[in-house]
């Protein structure tokens, strides 16, 4: 009778035993599977940190001294965001005609003060070009914004923008926002051609945190943007009370104009990290917020600080000290430009005869017409532009900005100046 119940009792144990077990495997099995999920999302971000690491192999001296023009190195793509106001639509399109090149992606916003008979301008000019139908790599923002410029809206707007572009295609490599007053010194296939060389990590940002005079007159006074609740623009305005100076990040400050990876601006729309949307809500409350919040991130992420050069890709003439407002360029301003190197200039005045100057000997474009490049085919005989049906993007030739821009990378990616100016 004892072992009887003995016998029964060591049956009952092995029912529980055997679930027990079951369910210790299927554990095991789930975290294997996310630990292998975990290790491949996160593999790309620990390759690029990897060649940051590696001198032998990430600086562009190693890479521009090779050919190039065979094709070997992948082309990249690149995402622009070109926004403007009232007034500035045709500016608008003459930029992206000059910019435009079909393995890139555009979006176009004119804000809620430009009329809607702008806005439609823009929409059916893009809707109406063949190319842009055929291709199908031009898009206008429908729903505008209202933008203040010293407030939060202005990033808030080129958040939109990055989303938009992220979920519209998932091939291109650098984001770069543009004014409808900037205008680019080189042709996209020198632009494409010389990146293609360079890291796919690389953030070209110009940053510092030696904010100096604006501790006090823009990181402590508090301001409210009502562009974030009105429907009509009106100026930011300040509130009595003064806050401290953030000690759980360090405040950077630089360019509006940017040029960042699709890994970083990932990190700041998804933000698997904090960090983005804890800066975010600081920056709504700080004046001039877009010359200072990518670039906090940026440099207060262990992940992404040591993937920036210290440049905005922009030529600009400034005023007099404290260097606020760009000046408007000119033809005295030419042979300047040529030598910076940058791919782009601002600000220009409407249909200044320097924008001219620039087509006829830096892009080789005509009036109303794409700048030609390897991807057109076609002449331009009885007025045709040769840039209206494409052709092959994979034939690229060096054109006149070719040695300039890889002087200037040159001169960027030298160790002496990479490490030095990261994140200072």
């Amino acid at each position: 009778m004892r072992k009887n119940l003995h016998f029964q009792k060591a049956v009952r144990d092995r029912k529980w035993l055997a679930p027990m077990v079951a369910s210790f495997l299927v554990s095991m099995i789930l975290i294997y599977i996310a630990t292998i999920r975990l290790g491949s999302s996160t593999q790309g971000v620990n390759s690029s940190l990897k060649q940051i690491d590696d001198s032998g192999g990430y600086f562009v001296e190693a890479n521009l001294g090779e050919d190039a023009h065979s094709g070997e190195a992948k082309l990249p793509r690149l995402a622009y965001l070109i926004s403007g106001t009232k007034g500035d639509s045709h500016r608008m399109k003459r930029t992206l005609q000059a910019l435009y090149h079909p393995l890139n992606h555009y979006l176009l916003h004119l804000d809620l003060e430009a009329p809607p008979r702008e806005r439609l301008e823009v929409a059916m000019y893009v809707k109406s070009d063949p190319t842009f139908s055929k291709i199908n790599n031009v898009h206008v923002v429908g729903k505008a914004n209202l933008v203040t410029y010293k407030g939060p809206t202005m990033v808030a707007c080129t958040l939109q923008a990055v989303a938009i572009l992220l979920r519209q295609s998932k091939d291109w490599d650098w984001f770069i926002n543009l004014s409808a007053s900037d205008y680019p010194l080189v042709t996209q296939d020198d632009l494409l051609r010389v990146f293609s060389a360079l890291p796919r990590g690389l953030n070209f940002i110009e940053h510092t945190s030696d904010i100096g005079w604006k501790e006090y007159q823009r990181a402590k006074p508090i301001i409210i943007d009502p562009g974030l609740y009105l429907p009509k623009k009106s100026d930011i305005f300040w509130v009595t009370q003064h806050r401290a100076v953030p000690t759980s990040f360090k405040l950077f400050t630089g360019s509006a104009w940017v040029m960042l990876t699709r890994t970083f601006l990932e990190f700041c729309i998804w933000g698997w990290d904090n960090l983005p949307r804890t800066v975010l809500m600081y920056y709504t409350n700080f004046v001039s917020s877009p010359e200072g919040y990518f670039h906090t991130v940026i440099c207060n992420s262990q992940v992404f600080r040591n993937t920036t050069v210290n440049h905005d890709l922009h030529y600009i003439a400034w005023d007099t000290p404290p260097k606020q407002h760009p000046t408007s360029l000119t033809v005295k301003n030419f042979d300047d430009m040529v030598k910076s190197g940058a791919p782009f200039a601002r600000k220009f005045a409407k249909d200044d005869p320097v924008l001219d100057k620039i087509d006829k000997e830096l892009l080789g474009r005509s009036d109303g017409q794409f700048t030609p490049g390897g991807w057109c085919v076609g002449s331009r005989e009885n007025g045709r532009d040769p840039c209206a049906v494409r052709g092959d993007p994979a034939v690229f030739k060096p054109g006149p900005g070719d040695k300039r821009l890889e002087g200037l990378l040159f001169k960027l990616l030298a160790p002496e100046n990479f490490r030095a100016k990261q994140c200072i």
